[in-house]
């Protein structure tokens, strides 16, 4: 079951990652609103990284 649900996250990343290619070269309209979706969620994993995973990654960066 557990794969099930990775396999079709994929595919929506995938898909998501095609529009927004599809959309800068200058697709249909739906593909172009796929894509701000596909960018707008993109923003907000990458600001819930930041702000949860700051003081981690930091930690193990002194060399």
């Amino acid at each position: 079951m557990a794969i099930l649900v990775l396999s079709v996250v994929l595919l929506l990343v995938v898909g998501g990652c095609v529009c927004v290619v599809w959309a800068s070269r200058g697709g249909p309209r739906w593909v172009r609103v796929v894509a701000a979706v596909t960018v707008g969620l993109g923003e907000l994993v990458r600001a819930a990284g930041r702000s949860g995973g700051g003081s981690r990654s930091s930690s193990g960066s002194d060399d």
